[in-house]
This record gives C-alpha cells, structure tokens and sequence, in this order.
C-alpha cells in the first residue's frame, strides 16, 4: 500500500481525539486504503485489534447493517466487550439512512475515535454539521498525485510514466495491478456508470438519464473552457434536446456533490471580487475522460490545465480562475497566508505564445511566485516569472 503520507500528516493530529474524521471523495479514489492506514497506525501505536471495529456501509452481507438501530445495537455490544476506548471505522457511511443522528449517539454515548468515509462532498453540509457542531474535521481524498503514481513505479522512466497518467489518471487500482490498456479504460467506464447511476441519479431521482449523460459529456469536451448555461442549451439543440438553466445547474451541483466535478469562479484579480460567471469545469480524475470521451493527448492543453488544477487541491489551495482586465489567468491559488499565480499551457512554440503566457502574469503587480507551467525542456522565464516543466511542478515540495 503507498502510504499517502500527504493525507496522513493531516489526519495524524487528530487521531486518538474526540473529534470525528471525516474522509470524501470520488469513489475509488483510496478512501477505504486511508482506513486501512489509521488502522494500521492505531496498531502500530498500541491499539488492540479487539479495540477497532470496521464497518462497510456497502455490505449487505450483515443483517445489522439494513438500519441505524441495527448498527447501534451491534456497537454497543462492542463496546461493552472492549476495555478502553473503541475505534469505529464506517465506510460509504452514506449508504445508510440517518446517518447522522447515529454518529452523534456514538460521540455522545461512548468512548470513541470515529472515522467515516462517503462519496459525497457535502456530506457535512446538512444535518451532521448540525448535530455535531465543530466536532468533526473534513479531508478531501483525491486520486493519486503524479508523485503517488510514481511511487509505485519505482525505477520506472519519469517520462514514460507521465504519459501513462495523461492517459489513466490517478485511480489507485490502476497502478496497483497490471492491466492492459483496454482493461484500464473499461475500469474507468464502470466508474463513471457508477458514479452516474448511484452518486448522482438515483440519489437525486433523475429520470432522464440520457439527458444527464449528454450533459455530462459536453462538459468532459470542455474541460478547462469557461461555459454557461446559454452554451449548454445550445449543445443540446444541436442534440435535439432541450431544458432549463435551472435543471442545468442542478445537475452541476449533483456532480459536484458525487466529487466528480469541480465549478471554478472567476475573481477579479483587480478589483478583488467574484465574478457569478462564465466559470470553468474540470474533472476530478482525467482517466474517467479519457476512458469515456478519449482524447486526452489530443487535447492536451486542457488535460495539463485539469492536471495542475486537481495538484492545487490535492495541496490544500482554494483555487479560482483570474481576470486581469480583459485577459484570464488560469489559476490563481491561496493558502492561508500564501497566494500563487500560474497559467498552463502544452508548449511556448512561438513568441506569440510566450508573450500571451508571461505578459498577462507580468501585468500583476505583487510579488507573490508566478509560473508558466508547459512541457518545454528549455527554460523560458523571465522577469522573475518561472518556466516550470508539469513534471517538475507536479513534485515540487512548495510552490
């Protein structure tokens, strides 16, 4: 197992604690490793096995699993079996109804470290929020990094193994086992079928599915291009389709709440306001897209722009797209106490495009680290501005 030490140095200080864990994520992007792996470190740290229950919400092998009383009961008995303070662990804790009642009765009622995963990025936006009122801390769980990828190639040419990710994305299970290229897309596919039927269709009663499906693949064709609904519904003519904007940005919320896709505001780096359109869309894993609309390589500007943007997340960064008067800057990311600027782009072939990339980052007047991130071998920076190869960037320790 890849230790995945960028999500563990977050989670380590919190374990052991009266605070609820909370993993999110796509599905199949390692959240059941990660419990494998605070097991594993509550282990090494002296837990016994008999203190630690692990739940799969997915299981239906387990007639208590069917209702919260069910998994409550079961608990308890645990619990009056152990010595000390129990460790539950509850995957996919979304599959049950009323969920979130029952984790605030296990806080309450024993003496637990609680860790829970769900395919759903708000699933702390409704009642649990509520119920348990800052008592729990959230951690966003991302398809491998390049540099997770490349863990598990070692030895592997660095070259060689990008064109692999262009191509696979970052789904743990690729690079786990061996799989032929054909194998490899047809995980990604049952991934995808997955995530529409389950994630987003049926937990949101969609009927149209097909309508869902054709709207979806217009914004895997625009990865990294700003729409808006007026696009969509013109997408959609030319499909012989039609609906509202409401229905549209409905189902955008859908995706991102399944954490399939991402909206991205534009800011006013000027006049330092959002600006509530024209947003961008981008993909949480680029495998999917491949596996489902191909052309990764073809579009290979686009695919290096959904690449830097998911490496932003991955690092804790809120990420927005910039306007510079009547120019755009891809991203513009801050952490904290840190901001960064950074455009992509697939080569620096002509001096046309190097001035388009490096004068729009030069029109900002701060000095907070720039960089134009390409696949050029020859260093192009200028005037401060950095000329970073995506290999590179992506495992830079710091930005």
């Amino acid at each position: 197992m890849i230790k995945r030490e960028m999500y563990m140095s977050r989670i380590r200080p919190f374990m052991n604690r009266d605070i609820v864990k909370v993993l999110t994520g796509i599905r199949r992007s390692g959240k059941s490793v990660m419990l494998e792996l605070i097991h594993e470190e509550l282990r090494l740290q002296g837990v016994a096995e008999g203190q630690i229950l692990s739940v799969n919400l997915e299981s239906k092998k387990d007639a208590y699993l069917s209702s919260i009383d069910g998994i409550y009961d079961h608990v308890r008995h645990f619990v009056s079996d152990s010595s000390g303070k129990v460790y539950l662990f509850f995957d996919e804790i979304q599959e049950i109804e009323g969920w979130e009642k029952m984790i605030n009765s296990f806080l309450v009622d024993f003496d637990a470290d609680i860790y829970i995963t769900g395919s759903n990025a708000k699933l702390l936006a409704g009642e649990l929020a509520t119920y348990l009122g800052g008592r729990y801390v959230e951690f966003n769980i991302y398809p491998f990094s390049f540099k997770e990828v490349l863990e598990t190639m070692p030895g592997a040419d660095i070259s060689e193994a990008f064109t692999t990710y262009l191509t696979r994305g970052g789904m743990p299970f690729l690079y786990q086992y061996p799989l032929d290229e054909r194998s490899a897309m047809q995980y990604l596919e049952d991934i995808y079928n997955s995530i529409i039927l389950k994630d987003i269709a049926t937990r949101n009663k969609i009927r149209d599915i097909e309508l869902l499906k054709r709207i979806i693949q217009f914004f895997l064709a625009n990865i990294g291009n700003a729409f808006s609904a007026a696009s969509i519904s013109k997408f959609l003519k030319s499909e012989l389709r039609s609906t509202s904007t409401e229905t549209i940005y409905n189902y955008i919320d859908y995706c991102e709440a399944a954490c399939f896709l991402h909206l991205v505001s534009r800011e006013d780096i000027i006049g330092k306001r959002l600006l509530q359109f024209q947003e961008k869309i981008y993909i949480t894993d680029h495998g999917i897209r491949e596996a489902v609309y191909g052309n990764n390589l073809r579009d290979i500007n686009q695919t290096l722009e959904n690449i830097v943007y998911m490496e932003l997340l991955r690092r804790g960064y809120q990420v927005r797209v910039g306007k510079a008067g009547v120019r755009e800057i891809d991203f513009v990311a801050e952490r904290e106490n840190e901001k960064v600027y950074i455009q992509v782009t697939y080569i620096l072939a002509t001096e046309e495009t190097i001035e388009r990339e490096f004068s729009v980052l030069e029109s900002v007047l701060d000095n907070y680290p720039k960089y134009v991130v390409s696949m050029d071998e020859i260093d192009r920076g200028r005037n401060g501005i950095r000329n970073v190869h995506i290999r590179e960037f992506l495992l830079m320790e710091n930005y």
